[in-house]
């Protein structure tokens, strides 16, 4: 019996995780305006970037007596840099239930080398209990996990009374959910996950207890120098203005700049967020109709509406031992890739094997409405391979 292709195809065939889809009508041409061949430190430079930062401030609804500034290195660079910068004041309670958290805890382990460390995990698919967190604690934790779809369906569990410092890695989770930031001392993103900017460009943002931490601690470690955040035992505010710890790319931040407006355009912070819960949906209704698939968040309040994260179901792939079950998701994506309807959909490395397709507000809910009959069509295909190979 053949199987029949769909009719309609994704007009944007992009889903990766990151680097995510471009915003609905970019284009270069958009760009015209970058500032290129001048120095970030001049004038119309600098405006640039001030620009970027207070755009951000408006749109992710950052309160007014936050600090944001433009760090090197992505979402990576902005949590390195609050970690050692801020870490070693009091005890550190960590928690990972994906790749990323667990990063975050083996370099505060064997990086940082810091002896009162509590870590709470949980396996792919769950969260951990966040009862156990000790307020009286720094906090670091993904609010999203980006390669396991699971995160934290609010910030309740964070003592408004705490003593110690949340530190946030929101990269999948910024314009997309809702970010308590009276809970958050430091909040990071990177513009090629949360808004379908360019990389290596990390957000740090940071509280009014933030700032009066770096400006009362002293690492007792040496801080490269795209990390120092202070001079003279005070904030560097020009950071927060514009002036960029190294050399930014002038065509990303322009980039960058033309998707905050177009954010704007979509209603602001609740116009991208009810994007992303609209895509979300798109796929939650299929995986309730779909036999063969089911999402590897287990609890329904801890699904992510942006890196949503979806496991084998089937009853003859899924007894597959993992190595196998890992190369049918691997031919499926190359399946979808083939015929130009899907990139970039496999699991991150360190993750089970799943299907992970971004939903985040850049990306069409049409898209996503013509893609689940391709990917049942793909599963069909490759379980017919699969079979003939047997």
């Amino acid at each position: 019996m053949t199987n029949p292709k769909p009719g309609v195809r994704p007009a944007v065939p992009h889903f990766s995780s990151g680097p995510c889809a471009k915003r609905p009508g970019w284009s270069l041409q958009t760009l015209t305006d970058a500032v290129l061949g001048r120095s970030h430190r001049s004038k119309i430079g600098k405006a640039k970037l001030k620009r970027a930062i207070d755009l951000t401030r408006e749109v992710l609804e950052v309160p007014a007596n936050y600090r944001i500034g433009i760090v090197p290195a992505s979402d990576t660079g902005a949590v390195e840099l609050a970690l050692w910068s801020l870490l070693g004041q009091r005890p550190v309670t960590m928690l990972a239930w994906e790749s990323f958290g667990e990063g975050w805890v083996s370099d505060v382990a064997k990086e940082l080398k810091l002896k009162d460390v509590t870590t709470i995990k949980s396996p792919y698919g769950e969260l951990p209990d966040l009862s156990k967190v000790d307020s009286a604690t720094d906090i670091v934790f993904t609010w999203n996990g980006t390669t396991s779809g699971v995160r934290v369906p609010d910030a309740n569990w964070i003592a408004a009374d705490r003593k110690g410092l949340t530190i946030c890695d929101a990269t999948s989770a910024a314009f997309a959910q809702n970010l308590d930031f009276t809970k958050l001392d430091v909040v990071t993103f990177s513009w090629q996950k949360a808004m379908g900017g360019e990389a290596a460009h990390g957000m740090l943002i940071l509280s009014p207890r933030a700032v009066e931490r770096l400006e009362t601690h002293k690492p007792a470690w040496p801080l490269p120098k795209i990390f120092r955040l202070t001079k003279g035992g005070k904030i560097n505010e020009g950071v927060f203005e514009g002036e960029t710890l190294n050399t930014p790319s002038m065509l990303c931040v322009e980039d960058y700049i033309d998707t905050l407006q177009w954010g704007k355009s979509a209603g602001g912070l609740k116009g991208l967020r009810a994007r992303a819960d609209g895509n979300a949906k798109v796929i939650a209704d299929w995986v309730v109709r779909t036999p063969w698939i089911e999402n590897l968040a287990s609890a329904p309040a801890t699904r992510s509406n942006t890196s949503v994260c979806l496991r084998l179901a089937d009853p003859e792939v899924s007894k597959l031992p993992p190595e196998q079950q890992l190369a049918f998701v691997k031919k499926l994506e190359s399946v979808l890739e083939k015929e130009g309807v899907a990139f970039d959909v496999a699991n991150h490395r360190d993750a089970p094997p799943s299907l992970r397709i971004w939903c985040g507000c850049t990306v069409e809910r049409s898209d996503l409405e013509a893609l689940t009959p391709w990917l049942d069509w793909a599963f069909a295909e490759t379980k017919a391979a699969l079979r003939q190979a047997a």
